[in-house]
Order: C-alpha cells, then structure tokens, then sequence
C-alpha cells in the first residue's frame, strides 16, 4: 500500500499486490479500492499484480474540495499507473469506476493497456437528453440521490445496498448483513462534498467519444437485472460504439454482482484476461 501525489497536489491512495501482468480496479460511487477485494484476492493468487487506488475524496484518498469529475478522475488513476510505471495493463472498472476507466484509457493510457472491462458502467452516458432519451430524467438524480445524501448521508448509505444495489430487495433474495455493512464502512469513509459532486460525474459526462476512440479488446459485463445502470441505455450502447467490444448479460444478476457473483464474475474475467486477440 502506498500513495502518491498528483499534479494538483491530491493524495491518491493505492493498493500493489503481487507481480505479473497488471490488473487495474476501479471502483465505484460512493466505495473505495476495498470493493474489489473478491477480486484482488482471486487474481493475486492466479499470479497477477493487482493495483487499485482510492478515487480522491474517498476512502483513503485526500478528502478534497475539488475536482470530483472524470477527467481528473482519470489522470489521477494515470498518476497511479504512471508512478508504478505499468505496462500492458487490463483495467477493470465497475459502475462509476467504468467511467473513469473508460476515460482514462481513451485519454492517458491507450500505450499502457492491453484490454480493459467495464462491468456495470455508466458510459456512454446515464443522463436523459435529446441525443439520450433512454436516460434517467435529472431530476430523478436530484431526488434520489443529491436530496437523501445532503439530508442523512449516514442512512442514505444504508438504503442503497439494503436495497437495489445488491438486489437484495428481491423476493427469495439472500440478504448479507455483512455486505451491507461493508458498503455502508466504505461510504463512510469517504467526504461528503465529493460524493455529492460525483453524481455529476458519474450520471451527466459523456463518454461517447472516449468508447470510440478506444481499440483495445474490451469485456462489457452487465447484470439484467442492475437496478443501479440499467442494462439498455449502458452496456448496450457501449457495445455498439467501441471498436472491439464483447458484451456478456447475466440474467438476474444485480448491479454488485461482482461481490454477489464473485465466482461467476471472477472466473469470466479470468477467461478474458488469458484470452488471445
């Protein structure tokens, strides 16, 4: 574990386990690098380096004022991957952190990776606008999102993976105290100020031109039954716009199934990561 200072003079918080090729995680909103930890644990142990970092302003990271978008998003996960000097790296990013992947492959890191995921992802872009009119009205934003966190940010985060996030508000659906408590610690530990500016980032930036410009192979994981991002304004746009994408649904599977699914999620990643082409 360790940190590093970005241009701006932002504390970004990472994580650096094992050797091998590279896997790079990004998280989601509101977490921290401790979301991946399924992950990270089943990979390390398969032989590969994994790496993920803290967003700023949450977990570990500087709880800053600014600069809670995508673009400084991805240049601080490019001051990461800069500072450990990572080469031919896969990049996994999950709701948000899909986003910032996205971003930082198709602006920082197009010499630096070999193939990258998104699972769950928010590009090309959650908004409803004329170019969108799938999308999620913003006022749906401002209600269920802005309003509950600047009001009791500490319940806010308890609502969330208690209900859609992990689809535990399905009928038969196995509920895990511990999971929801996880999410909640998570949350917790990042700064008000820029979980509330990441909704911003996360439901109104565009990433239209960040997926076209993209080349390298790229998985596209999403849950049919995400409540979070929903499957058709998503994955299945984002699909159509990359050069080189595979899109892969899993029917019932919720917008967390990389922690509800480990063992399907992680043995998929596996086959994407070791394939050729």
């Amino acid at each position: 574990m360790g940190t590093v200072k970005t241009k701006d003079g932002v504390e970004i918080f990472y994580k650096d386990w094992g050797t091998g090729q590279p896997i790079v995680f990004h998280h989601g909103w509101p977490l921290s690098s401790d979301d991946w930890d399924a992950q990270m644990l089943f990979f390390v142990n398969k032989g590969y380096r994994v790496v993920a970092h803290d967003r700023r302003g949450h977990g570990r990271s500087s709880q800053v004022s600014d600069g809670h978008d995508m673009d400084h998003y991805a240049a601080d996960a490019a001051a990461v991957v800069d500072h450990l000097d990572l080469k031919n790296a896969v990049h996994v990013g999950h709701s948000t952190g899909g986003g910032e992947a996205t971003r930082y492959v198709a602006k920082h890191g197009k010499d630096r990776t070999a193939k990258l995921v998104l699972i769950g992802a928010v590009p090309p872009i959650m908004l409803k606008t004329e170019s969108n009119p799938g999308g999620i009205p913003l006022d749906v934003f401002d209600t269920a999102f802005r309003a509950p966190l600047a009001a009791n940010r500490a319940q806010f985060y308890r609502d969330i993976p208690e209900g859609p996030f992990y689809g535990f508000n399905r009928p038969g659906a196995k509920v895990s105290q511990g999971v929801i408590d996880n999410w909640w610690r998570q949350g917790m530990m990042g700064g008000a100020k820029a979980h509330y500016d990441g909704i911003k980032a996360f439901s109104e930036t565009d990433f239209t031109a960040d997926l076209k410009s993209i080349n390298v192979p790229t998985l596209v994981m999403h849950g049919a039954d995400d409540q979070v991002v929903p499957i058709d304004d998503s994955a299945k746009l984002s699909v159509k716009l990359l050069k080189n994408g595979i899109l892969k649904v899993y029917d019932g599977f919720p917008h967390g199934m990389c922690t509800t699914h480990a063992d399907v999620i992680n043995e998929d990643l596996l086959a994407f990561v070791k394939s050729t082409g």
